[in-house]
C-alpha cells in the first residue's frame, strides 16, 4: 500500500506542478465561456453576420407577385421575364438564386424550384419554402371567407412552466436547464476519460520504451503500478475539475450581484420618486410603485435573469457529487484498459488497433445519450444504457438532470463498482505480462493468453 502511495504521489505532483497545468486550469474557463460566447452571437445574429442573398423570383402563376417580404438575409426581386431568359443572364445578373414558381392548381403547387450555380444551403431553401406556405395559406384562407387579421389577433403565445412533485412539496423545473446542464457534464466526462486516459496510456507506452519500468518492476509489483499510475492521474482530474467548479462560482457570482445591482437601481429610483410626489399619510401606496418598478426591471433584464432562473432549478449539489462518482469510477474502468494497451504495444502508433473496440462504448454512449436519453429519460433503452457500465458514465449523468428513481441511480453505482474493479482485474492481467515484452508485436489472441499466463 506504501509503495501505491508512493507512487500516486509521483504521478500526482509531476503533473499538477506543470506550467501546462497551470494554465490550462485557469485558461480553460475563460475559453470555453469565449467560445460559447462567440458561438451565442454567432447564432443570435447570423442574419446580420452573412450577406443578404438576392433571389430572382418568375412567378408564371402570378400568385406570389409582390407577397414576398424581403428579410435581413434574403431579398427578393421580381423579374418579368420568362425563365430560359433570366438562367441565360445569370451569371452576370448579381443575384444568388432564381425562384422559379411555375403555374399550379391551390390543392397541388407542384415544379417549384431553387435555381443557383452552387448548392443552396438548408437555411435558405427552408426559409423560401414557409414563405411560400405561408403565402399560400393566407390566399386559401381569404378563398373561404377567412378574416386573417382577426385570425391572428386572437392567437396567444403560450408559455408552460414545469413543475415537479416531490416528497417535499413542489419544485420549479426547466427542461431546458436540464438538458443544458446534463449534456455538459456528459461532455466533461467523455473528454476527460478520453484525456486522462490517453495520458496513462502514453505513460505506460513511454516507460516501456526507455527501459525504466525494468528498473522500477524489480521493487514494485505490476499492480500496485499500474493502480498507483491510474489513481494519480485520476486525482491530477479531479484536482482541475474542482479548481473549474470554484472559478465558475466566483464568475457565477458576480455575474449574479452585477445583475442584481442593475435590478435594484430602477426600483429604487422610482421609489424615491413616488416618496416626494406623495403625503407622507399616503406612504402605504408606494408597494404598488415599486413592485411594477421590481417587475418591469426583471422584464429588462432579458436572457441573463431567464439563463439565471432556469439554472436554479437544478440541484448542483447532488449533480457535482454524482459527477465526482462517475467521473471516478468511469475513469478507473477505461483508464484500467488505456494502461493495458499501453503495455501491450511499444510505440503509439501501434494502438490504434487497441483503442477502437475500447472507445466504441464510450462515443456510441455520448451520441446516444444527447440525441436519445435526453429526450425519453424514462425509456427502456435509457434505464439499460444508464445501469451497463460501459455506457453509465454519460448515459446516467444525462438521465440525472430528469429525477430518475433513486434505485435505478444506486443501482448504476453498484454495477459502476463491480464494473472498474473488473475491468481493472482484467487489465492488471494484461499489463503484468505486456509490460516485460519487447519487440513483439501484440495482438488480441496474444493478449488472450497473457490472461491466463501464471507467473
Amino acid at each position: 500500500m506504501n509503495k501505491i502511495l508512493l507512487i500516486i504521489s509521483r504521478e500526482y505532483l509531476t503533473r499538477v506542478k506543470k506550467r501546462s497545468f497551470i494554465l490550462l486550469t485557469f485558461l480553460v474557463p475563460v475559453l470555453i465561456a469565449a467560445m460559447y460566447g462567440v458561438v451565442g452571437y454567432i447564432l443570435v445574429n447570423q442574419d446580420e453576420l452573412s450577406n443578404a442573398k438576392k433571389v430572382s423570383v418568375v412567378d408564371d402563376s402570378g400568385v406570389f407577385q409582390n407577397k414576398f417580404k424581403n428579410t435581413k438575409s434574403l431579398l427578393f426581386y421580381y423579374s418579368d421575364k420568362k425563365l430560359p431568359e433570366v438562367k441565360s443572364t445569370f451569371k452576370t445578373s448579381g443575384y444568388d438564386f432564381i425562384l422559379h414558381i411555375p403555374k399550379f392548381s391551390d390543392d397541388n403547387p407542384q415544379g417549384i424550384e431553387v435555381i443557383s450555380d452552387k448548392q443552396a444551403n438548408l437555411n435558405t431553401v427552408s426559409s423560401i419554402s414557409e414563405k411560400i406556405e405561408e403565402i399560400l395559406r393566407t390566399r386559401k384562407m381569404l378563398q373561404a371567407g377567412i378574416d386573417t387579421s382577426k385570425l391572428n389577433h386572437i392567437k396567444s403565445d403560450i408559455t408552460i412552466e414545469t413543475r415537479v412533485l416531490t416528497e417535499t412539496g413542489e419544485k420549479s423545473s426547466n427542461r431546458y436547464a436540464a438538458y443544458g446542464v446534463g449534456f455538459l457534464f456528459a461532455f466533461l466526462i467523455y473528454i476527460f476519460i478520453f484525456l486522462y486516459g490517453s495520458q496513462v496510456m502514453r505513460g505506460v507506452i513511454e516507460e516501456k520504451t526507455s527501459r525504466v519500468i525494468e528498473v522500477i518492476i524489480s521493487s514494485v509489483r505490476p499492480f500496485e503500478l499500474m493502480m498507483g499510475k491510474i489513481i494519480g492521474i485520476a486525482l491530477v482530474g479531479v484536482t482541475q475539475f474542482l479548481l473549474w467548479v470554484v472559478l465558475s462560482v466566483v464568475v457565477s457570482q458576480a455575474i449574479s450581484r452585477l445583475f442584481k445591482m442593475q435590478a435594484q437601481t430602477p426600483m429604487s429610483q422610482m421609489g424615491a420618486t413616488q416618496i416626494k410626489q406623495q403625503p407622507s399619510k399616503n406612504t402605504h401606496i408606494q408597494a404598488p410603485g415599486a413592485t411594477i418598478a421590481a417587475e418591469k426591471a426583471q422584464e429588462n433584464a432579458g436572457p441573463l435573469a431567464t439563463f439565471m432562473k432556469a439554472i436554479q432549478t437544478v440541484n448542483f449539489v447532488f449533480m457535482l457529487a454524482c459527477f465526482l462518482f462517475y467521473f471516478i469510477t468511469g475513469y478507473l474502468l477505461y483508464g484500467a484498459l488505456f494502461a493495458a494497451v499501453g503495455s501491450a504495444v511499444d510505440s503509439e502508433t501501434e494502438t490504434q488497433q487497441f483503442m477502437l473496440p475500447i472507445t466504441l462504448p464510450l462515443v456510441f454512449a455520448f451520441i446516444i445519450s444527447v440525441n436519445y436519453v435526453v429526450n425519453f429519460p424514462d425509456a427502456p433503452l435509457s434505464v439499460w444504457l444508464s445501469i451497463i457500465p460501459f455506457f453509465a458514465p454519460i448515459a446516467m449523468i444525462v438521465r440525472l438532470p430528469f429525477n430518475p428513481p433513486m434505485w435505478q441511480v444506486a443501482l448504476s453505482m453498484v454495477f459502476m463498482i463491480l464494473g472498474f474493479i473488473g475491468t481493472v482485474w482484467l487489465a492488471a492481467r494484461i499489463y503484468r505480462v505486456g509490460i516485460l515484452m519487447y519487440g513483439k508485436k501484440a495482438s488480441f489472441k496474444e493478449m488472450r493468453k497473457w490472461l491466463f499466463f501464471r507467473e
